[in-house]
């Protein structure tokens, strides 16, 4: 009998976690990106707790099953013991890790690296453009993020030609990425020491974004791919 309720409970888990998987997967092939990335990405907190709730309960009552299962043939108890504790462990590894994520989103959390590298090399493509002194991002909910940049345009520009690139660019990003619904440009003059700090600070986020689609590589099964720049 116990069994029995057991595999009704795991049946209904079960549904629920394939509902949130399926869902998962049409968000990533939306967003042109693997199912790793797009869960790793949390641009839908509620959906992410769905999904990691509904993974817990499923081991949960996998180890459930076994643990009732031992006990039956063996007439051991401590298995039923062991099951229940490996059970706590994983609701409080899960939960920390709730927690930990949350957290960093509460505090505004920088875009995907990414999703700036995309910005990045967008902006670099700008003939108005002389350099990207700095790019800055936080996201500030599920669909809203702030891009705050500041860049040196080509010298010859009148005040009225520079507030219409402005706007242009402005407009070209909202348009490409929706998510960045909150675009500020800043324009000064990069000095000789801005121009280095930004090509650094360029190759940093590059090393990133490669790491970042290596680990995916290699544990997502071949898928690919404060404020801080």
């Amino acid at each position: 009998m116990v069994l029995a309720v057991l595999g009704v409970a795991l049946l209904a888990e079960g549904s629920s976690l394939v509902r949130a998987l399926v869902q998962i997967r049409g968000n990533a092939r939306h967003a042109s990106r693997g199912m790793v990335r797009e869960i790793r990405a949390g641009d839908d907190p509620a959906l992410r707790t769905v999904l990691a709730e509904d993974s817990t309960a499923c081991l949960g009552v996998v180890l459930s099953i076994a643990g009732v299962g031992l006990h039956m043939l063996t007439g051991n108890i401590a298995y039923e013991a062991w099951a229940s504790i490996l059970i706590g462990a994983l609701l409080i590894f899960v939960a920390f890790q709730l927690a930990s994520q949350s957290r960093e989103q509460l505090i505004g959390e920088a875009a995907d690296p990414v999703l700036r590298r995309e910005i990045h090399e967008f902006l670099g493509e700008q003939r108005e453009i002389d350099t990207v002194s700095t790019l800055l991002t936080m996201r500030l909910g599920t669909r809203s993020t702030l891009v705050a940049v500041r860049v040196d345009l080509v010298g010859g520009m009148d005040s009225e030609d520079v507030e219409e690139v402005l706007v242009r660019i402005k407009s070209d990003m909202t348009h490409r990425w929706p998510l960045a619904d909150q675009v500020f440009l800043d324009v000064t003059e990069a000095t000789a020491r801005d121009r280095a700090r930004a090509a650094g600070e360029r190759r940093a986020l590059d090393a990133t974004v490669e790491a970042q689609e290596a680990r995916e590589r290699g544990g997502g099964g071949g898928e690919n791919t404060g404020p801080q720049e």
